[in-house]
């Protein structure tokens, strides 16, 4: 299982978690709904953060694989250009 979905799932149980507490909890509606609305947006930006932290990660993941792959393609044209040098055609 993925280090993206463990945290998604803990992520969605503790926001269940808190919302049932908040609506178990023998408050006014209005505060109620206040409390839920402030969890909410805690959550959402929690996630906001975890997903640009992935997408962070996926560049530099991107990027590095780039660098190798046009490392890999220099390298072989190299090699290639060694090659017709060394067998000239007449």
């Amino acid at each position: 299982m993925s280090a993206g979905k463990v945290l998604l799932g803990v992520l969605a149980g503790v926001a269940i978690g808190a919302t049932l507490g908040i609506l178990l909890a023998p408050d006014k509606g209005s505060e109620t709904r206040r409390k839920i609305i402030e969890k909410g947006d805690e959550y959402v930006d929690g996630l906001r953060e975890k997903i640009s932290d992935v997408v962070d990660e996926l560049s530099r993941k991107v990027e590095k694989t780039k660098a190798t792959v046009e490392k890999v393609v220099d390298e072989v044209a190299q090699q290639a250009e060694k090659i017709r040098s060394a067998n000239p055609q007449t």
